[in-house]
């Protein structure tokens, strides 16, 4: 089955679709309406600030209300709704991986940055005043470089750097000393958040992605539970689950082709993998979503 939602790069949201940029960074106040279905993927990272006002934003079904002095993120693939706004003064800083990377090939610096592609973290971050007018500094240095007629691509590269830097250690301060995973347990972590969202509906075990990612099953969930507090199988099967609510809330499919399309022979147990994940039935969870998405 091809993807059901679609996937928009930068250029959608500056309602210029051919546009290749792959950074920019927009103000809330200065843009139009984006041209856009929801829900969407997005194929780039968002980092979201307010200054003033509210949005409330949804991530894969679940809500989030952003205040002034927060931030969100919002990482490729993950299904986001923009859902409404008032007031709202802030913006977007926008980037592609290859920006990020820019001709470099180790994802893992990507990797590092913990409130990225992280489907088990919570992309909403309160800040204190001090934290947000310290990466405010930032950012305005980062949109004063991105809005000049000679702006340098390292250059605001290199301030993209320093923002998110900031924000990890915000984050990292937040959870306190021994509450942080280790690096290296977080790379791993997202390789296999990668490998999942390929081979979500392959069927294949932990000892599978282990020997994929060329360690243990031991250590695999080692570096799962250290990372999420679930066991590898429970990630692999919370991926599998997801998957199978993205379809149930946004798509008229009925609940028997959402379990075949997710390689469920038996659909009585997909409804008893679903219950345990959700506590709810899937025909339950979608006359839920369809009530308050698609009524």
């Amino acid at each position: 089955m091809k993807d059901l939602f679609p996937a928009y790069r930068i250029g959608h949201f500056l309602n210029e679709p051919t546009n290749p940029t792959e950074f920019e960074v927009t103000r809330f106040e200065h843009m139009l309406e984006p041209e856009i279905e929801d829900p969407h993927r997005h194929a780039f990272y968002e980092v979201l600030w307010i200054d003033a006002g509210h949005s409330r934003q949804a991530i894969d079904g679940t809500e989030y209300e952003l205040q002034a002095g927060s931030l969100f993120f919002i990482s490729p693939g993950q299904l986001h709704l923009f859902e409404e706004y008032a007031h709202l003064r802030g913006g977007s800083v926008l980037f592609t991986e290859a920006f990020f990377l820019l001709g470099r090939t180790d994802r893992n610096r990507l990797f590092e940055l913990s409130f990225l592609d992280n489907c088990h973290g919570n992309p909403l971050l309160p800040l204190g005043p001090a934290d947000f007018a310290e990466l405010r500094q930032t950012i305005a240095t980062l949109e004063r470089e991105a809005t000049r007629p000679d702006r340098s691509a390292e250059v605001c590269q290199g301030l993209l750097h320093v923002l998110l830097a900031q924000i990890q250690r915000c984050i990292d301060q937040r959870a306190g000393p021994g509450a942080v995973p280790a690096r290296r347990y977080v790379v791993r972590y997202k390789q296999l958040k990668a490998l999942l969202d390929q081979h979500y509906a392959d069927n294949l075990s932990a000892a599978d992605y282990a020997a994929r990612l060329h360690i243990t099953p031991h250590h695999l969930n080692v570096v799962c539970k250290a990372v999420t507090g679930r066991t590898a199988s429970g990630l692999i099967r919370s991926r599998l689950v997801l998957e199978a609510k993205r379809l149930l809330a946004f798509t008229d499919l009925p609940v028997a082709e959402v379990a075949a399309h997710l390689q469920f022979l038996d659909p009585s147990y997909f409804a008893r993998v679903f219950r345990a994940e959700t506590g709810l039935s899937p025909a339950a969870y979608q006359r839920a979503m369809a009530e308050k998405y698609r009524s």
